[in-house]
């Protein structure tokens, strides 16, 4: 899954794909590269971010949804939202995924939204809130915690009529370093494979500051890491730099 972000404050490539040309010129780029899934994001969700309500993140989205499709029929579009009037405009553009970072917490018509549509749903791990989801929090078992979370939430979906469920334990949000790397140790524990797992740790703070580096200094690393939970059942891995990490995989499936 290649990240094609319209943000202009995105914290690794903020500004540079907000507008149509450019926007269709780097899915391009990402599919060349290997990608089959194209996740396009209008907002960004790095800490304070400029926050955007639906009606903002459907003006900056414009057509590029429905260019891109027409452009790269056989190319997955995923559309990185999480208010319900969003997806709602994707569906009708051409979306086929609905990437959710909220788990539906931060729009109560998020996963009626979803079932309308019957489009796969990505259900990531987060805190609560918008104001909350960047803030540390201390969990006594943090895979324990995250498939407690999953485990709630995916009934939520069932009962709905959501059945094509893909999971995202959340790094980057709300978890101190130790956290993260103790999820990319236990993997294969989340959810004990019911659905199939996304892992997006492309250009996260828990690699790079640990090193002293940027987020664009540990390619290298985050391929090692890719590789680990490849390993240990991972399906997706959400990337910046599409060209390694489509490397990775097919040295993994050798």
């Amino acid at each position: 899954m290649g990240i094609l972000n319209l943000t202009p404050d995105s914290f690794s490539d903020g500004g540079k794909f907000n507008n149509e040309k450019s926007a269709l010129e780097h899915a391009e780029k990402l599919i060349n590269d290997g990608a089959s899934i194209i996740d396009i994001g209008p907002q960004s969700t790095r800490p304070n971010a400029e926050f955007l309500d639906g009606d903002e993140e459907i003006r900056r989205i414009g057509n590029i949804i429905s260019s891109v499709k027409k452009e790269f029929p056989e190319t997955l579009i995923s559309l990185d939202t999480f208010y319900a009037e969003t997806v709602k405009f994707g569906f009708n553009e051409g979306i086929d995924i609905v990437n959710d970072i909220s788990g539906g917490q931060f729009d109560d018509d998020m996963f009626d939204a979803v079932a309308e549509t019957k489009l796969p749903y990505i259900l990531m791990h987060i805190n609560p809130s918008y104001k909350t989801m960047h803030e540390k929090t201390s969990f006594a078992d943090i895979t324990l915690s995250v498939n407690q979370y999953f485990s709630k939430k995916t009934d939520e979906l069932l009962k709905k009529g959501i059945k094509d469920i893909i999971l995202d334990p959340g790094f980057g949000f709300g978890k101190t370093v130790e956290d993260q790397m103790k999820m990319i140790d236990e993997v294969e524990f989340f959810d004990f494979g019911n659905f199939p797992l996304l892992i997006g740790i492309s250009r996260k703070s828990f690699i790079y500051k640990p090193l002293g580096k940027s987020a664009l200094e540990i390619n290298e690393e985050t391929q090692k890491l890719h590789m680990k939970v490849l390993k240990q059942g991972a399906k997706i891995l959400r990337v910046h730099d599409v060209a390694e990490a489509r490397k990775t995989i097919d040295d993994f499936l050798k």
